[in-house]
């Protein structure tokens, strides 16, 4: 008589065990700017079940820019945020915003271009003097290039935010905006096409070789979930060498982004070196805090205690 209920109990601690296995931890994302080959990074690994091998399920809502994306996580919408930029982190940090940086989602800015309409007389950075020069959000990568852009080429200009890349193009075509920013896939039809000519990229400016956008958190959700945030950064990590190692993966981000898999070679050789999407160091803060100063996004630089707190980033295994 007293098997049967041992077996019992055997059983429902199998269950359990079986149920623990397959339970899954969900967390939500926010993202700037889809079908970018590193802000895809998340969604192709969860595709490809990197995420799910970490015991994780990604709700991923995108954004168009990281202005929008930054705040999603700050109000509480969203656990992590992808591809913020890292002035605006500074500048979030620097008044109270409890942000958190788990990550560098992406170093240089080389991915990062501005073009003109193929007849515009505008040939050089130097030329936009008395133009509009367009970014996506307000403390974004690309609100932080266009800034440098105009403070060390063109002190005339007006920096005027117009959302993503699509809506950018077309203010640029109609004659909105004088000077549009693009990241592949977006435009490279255009250009290749001569429709629209790149006069800089990103890496013209002083963000070159710095981290240019960031993984975040908020340190509430640290507190309460860094076993997840944690496997969160190991399976990133995972899918990041998954990407440029396995041509399988060329596939899975090129139906993700609607494009062949020879465009997605394409971006992914001429645009994102493997050490750009790193997530596991912050590049250049040396040179990252005076001008943060410079341009206005803090006003005085972050010391050692303030960055040992915003940046705590899990490190490898």
């Amino acid at each position: 008589m007293k098997s049967i209920p041992s077996l019992a109990l055997g059983m429902i601690a199998a269950l359990a065990i079986t149920s623990s296995a397959l339970a899954q931890d969900t967390l939500r994302l926010a993202v700037g700017q889809r079908r970018l080959w590193d802000t895809s990074i998340s969604d192709v690994g969860q595709r490809a079940g990197i995420f799910k091998k970490h015991g994780l399920n990604l709700e991923i809502l995108y954004t168009q820019g990281s202005g929008e994306t930054q705040q999603a996580v700050i109000a509480g919408s969203v656990e992590i945020a992808v591809s913020v930029g890292i002035m605006g982190v500074l500048s979030a940090y620097s008044k109270g915003a409890p942000v958190r940086i788990i990550g560098s989602e992406m170093t240089g800015a080389g991915d990062l271009y501005w073009y003109v309409k193929a007849d515009s007389p505008i040939k050089t950075l130097r030329d936009c003097n008395g133009k509009t020069v367009a970014y996506s959000t307000n403390g974004s990568s690309t609100h932080g290039v266009a800034t440098a852009i105009i403070r060390q080429f063109a002190p005339q200009a007006k920096a005027t935010a117009t959302g993503g890349p699509a809506p950018t193009l077309t203010a640029v075509m109609s004659g909105q905006v004088d000077v549009g920013w693009a990241a592949p896939p977006f435009a490279l039809d255009q250009l290749d096409r001569n429709e629209i000519r790149q006069i800089a990229s990103g890496n013209d400016t002083l963000f070159k070789g710095q981290t240019v956008r960031l993984l975040i958190t908020t340190a509430q959700v640290l507190a309460s979930r860094k076993d997840a945030v944690d496997r969160y950064v190991a399976a990133y990590r995972e899918t990041v060498d998954w990407m440029y190692s396995d041509p399988s993966a060329l596939k899975v981000y090129a139906d993700f982004a609607g494009i062949t898999e020879a465009k997605g070679e394409r971006i992914r050789d001429q645009f994102f070196p493997r050490s750009s999407v790193l997530p596991d160091e912050i590049t250049g803060l040396d040179l990252i805090m005076p001008d943060a100063v410079d341009l206005k996004f803090i006003a005085a630089p972050l010391g050692k205690e303030q960055l040992a707190s915003l940046i705590q980033i899990p490190p490898r295994k």
